[in-house]
C-alpha cells in the first residue's frame, strides 16, 4: 500500500461547508478515514476475500465498483487460487485509481486486474461471478440504484455473488440516534474530535444517503437476486451477501 498520512480533513470550523468528493486530499488519507471511521472495516475485508473464495469461478470476471485505493480488490485477489480469473477495479476519481494503481503493481498475486476511471453506472458487467460494491451504492442517487443492481444481477452467472455494504438508516427514529450516536462513539475512540465528526457529517450531507436493511433486500430481489442476506452488522454499518 501507499504511504498512509492522518486524516486532518475536517479539524477546522467550516471545513465541511463543501460538499464531501473523492478528490486528491481524500486519496491521500483514505486508508486511514476509513479505518477510523467505519467500525469492523477490517473483518468486512476478510470476509470479503473468505466470500470470493467460495463463489468465485475459474475463467469468470470479479468487479469492485467503486473499488478506491483497491483494498477490497486486494482481498478479491488473494482469495482466488491462481491466474484463471479477471479483476475489474472501477472508480471515478482519477486520484483514487492511480494510487490504486500503484498498490496493484506492488502485489504480487498472478490474478490480472484492469483498473477503469469510469462511472461506474455505465460499466458492462458480463461473465461475472462476484461483484463487489464497499460503501460505493450509498454515494450513488436513489434513482440509479435499481437500475445498476438490474445490470449487475444480468452480468453474474447464476449462483454468483453480489457484495454489498452499507451505512444503513433505520425506520425508528429513536433507533437511528440510537446507532449514530455509538458511530460517533466509535468515532471519538479513534481520534476524532467533536468539530470533525460534525464538520464531516455536513459535508456527507446530500451526498451519502443511506437506506434501510427491507429497502436494500426488496429492491435487490427486485433487481433479479433470488437470496439475500445481511451477514455482517456493526452499529449502523452493514454488508449483504445477495445470490444471483
Amino acid at each position: 500500500m501507499t504511504q498512509k498520512s492522518k486524516d486532518r480533513l475536517f479539524d477546522e470550523l467550516g471545513a465541511g461547508k463543501a460538499p464531501f468528493r473523492f478528490d486528491e486530499r481524500v486519496a491521500q488519507v483514505f486508508p486511514d478515514m476509513i479505518n477510523r471511521s467505519v467500525p469492523g472495516y477490517g473483518l468486512m475485508l476478510e470476509m470479503i476475500r473468505v466470500l470470493t473464495s467460495r463463489y468465485a469461478i475459474p475463467e469468470t470476471r470479479l468487479y469492485d465498483l467503486g473499488c478506491s485505493l483497491g483494498a477490497s480488490t486486494l482481498a478479491m485477489r488473494h482469495a482466488l487460487p491462481d491466474k484463471n480469473y479477471t479483476l475489474i477495479g472501477v472508480d471515478n476519481s482519477e486520484a483514487m485509481i492511480e494510487r490504486c494503481r500503484i498498490n496493484v503493481q506492488r502485489d504480487t498475486h498472478p490474478a490480472p486486474v484492469s483498473l477503469l476511471c469510469d462511472d461506474l453506472t455505465t460499466v458492462d458487467i458480463r461473465q461475472a461471478s462476484v461483484v463487489t460494491m464497499n460503501f460505493t451504492l450509498q454515494f450513488i442517487a436513489r434513482a440509479k440504484r435499481r437500475e445498476l443492481l438490474e445490470r449487475i444481477s444480468h452480468g453474474l452467472a447464476a449462483g454468483g455473488a453480489l457484495i454489498l455494504s452499507e451505512k444503513l438508516d433505520f425506520d425508528s427514529p429513536e433507533e437511528n440516534q440510537r446507532l449514530r450516536d455509538l458511530h460517533h462513539d466509535f468515532k471519538r475512540s479513534q481520534g476524532y474530535t467533536d468539530l470533525e465528526i460534525s464538520e464531516k457529517r455536513n459535508a456527507l450531507e446530500d451526498v451519502l444517503v443511506p437506506e434501510t436493511f427491507d429497502v436494500h433486500r426488496e429492491r435487490l430481489l427486485a433487481a433479479g437476486f433470488s437470496s439475500v442476506t445481511l451477514w455482517f452488522q456493526c452499529f449502523n454499518f452493514c454488508s449483504i451477501l445477495a445470490i444471483r
